[in-house]
């Protein structure tokens, strides 16, 4: 009696093992749901940039039509369509906002600009080259608008003029003085001190911005014409053919 006894106990996990697989066996197996797709960075990256380009078009709007003084970042974020905090994620203030304007409006012109091929004719179609762009793509469009706010309100924010001489004029004064040197190396400019001051060949650039927008109503200024004969000056009228 021991024995069989024994003998059963010994078998009846084995049994129990049998059954469980087979009941286990029999119980559907369940499936994770099926996940959405996550959307490809790509696109995040291209609505995140377009939402910052609506921003900076936004605070561009408004510092012209307000002054740097009185825009707000509410009134931008409003025009933006999106909300304060928003701006917060890429700006840190106005300030740096308004240095992001000028770091897209003008300084990849400025680059442009500056950034000649080697000269092989006259310095001075250089200069006119610099002179005809500078006109047609600053003194009548917003990129002149922004010049003029820092010009009247520079004073005030030194930052922002210091910013503006930094990435745009220095550039802009650094290009022009390669340009006088070269010329007065060839003997198409005779006045050397003129490689001191690059800010003079400019000036009429400068004066037809402030005139765009203080007197323009009054005598419409033909800004290359008057660079032109402001060349002259400097390197002599060109011969009649």
């Amino acid at each position: 009696m021991t024995k069989r006894t024994q003998k059963t106990t010994r078998t009846q996990p084995a049994k129990r093992r049998t059954t469980i697989r087979a009941a286990a066996a029999r119980i559907p197996k369940v499936t994770s749901a099926e996940l959405p797709e996550p959307k490809p960075a790509a696109n995040r990256a291209e609505k995140s940039a377009e939402r910052r380009a609506a921003i900076i078009e936004a605070a561009m709007d408004e510092f012209i039509a307000r002054g740097y003084a009185a825009t707000r970042l509410d009134d931008v974020a409003k025009r933006a369509g999106v909300a304060k905090g928003t701006l917060y994620l890429y700006f840190k203030d106005k300030e740096t906002m308004f240095e992001e304007l000028i770091r897209t409006a003008l300084v990849p012109l400025i680059s442009r600009m500056t950034a000649l091929p080697t000269i092989t004719g006259p310095v001075r179609d250089a200069v006119e080259g610099f002179a005809e762009t500078f006109i047609r793509e600053v003194v009548s469009t917003r990129r002149g608008d922004i010049i003029r706010l820092i010009v009247s309100e520079g004073p005030r924010f030194p930052a922002i003029a210091d910013f503006y001489f930094r990435e745009v004029v220095s550039k802009g004064l650094t290009g022009m003085k390669a340009l006088v040197q070269l010329a007065i190396t060839r003997g198409e400019i005779k006045h050397r001190e003129l490689g001191d001051f690059p800010q003079l060949v400019v000036a009429p650039a400068i004066v037809a911005v402030i005139w765009q927008s203080l007197f323009a109503r009054h005598a419409p200024l033909d800004g290359l014409a008057m660079f032109k004969v402001h060349l002259d000056l400097i390197f002599g009228e060109r011969r009649k053919t």
